[in-house]
């Protein structure tokens, strides 16, 4: 396995960006899980630059 393979964030991007699934089932509560998945990921992004950021510039 190569270095490249442990940076690779098309999973978690393309879990932002993906198309809806017309096959799938949907219903409030999995809407609602979605949304706070996609809600703490981008939080958790956003830490994660932020603590760079400090490592870095500061």
């Amino acid at each position: 396995m190569k270095a490249g393979d442990y940076f690779k964030l098309g999973e978690a991007f393309g879990y932002f960006f993906r198309k809806r699934d017309p096959n799938r089932p949907t219903n409030t509560n999995i809407k609602m899980m979605h949304w706070s998945n996609k809600i703490s990921m981008a939080m958790f992004l956003i830490g994660v630059i932020v603590i760079v950021y400090r490592t870095f510039f500061r």
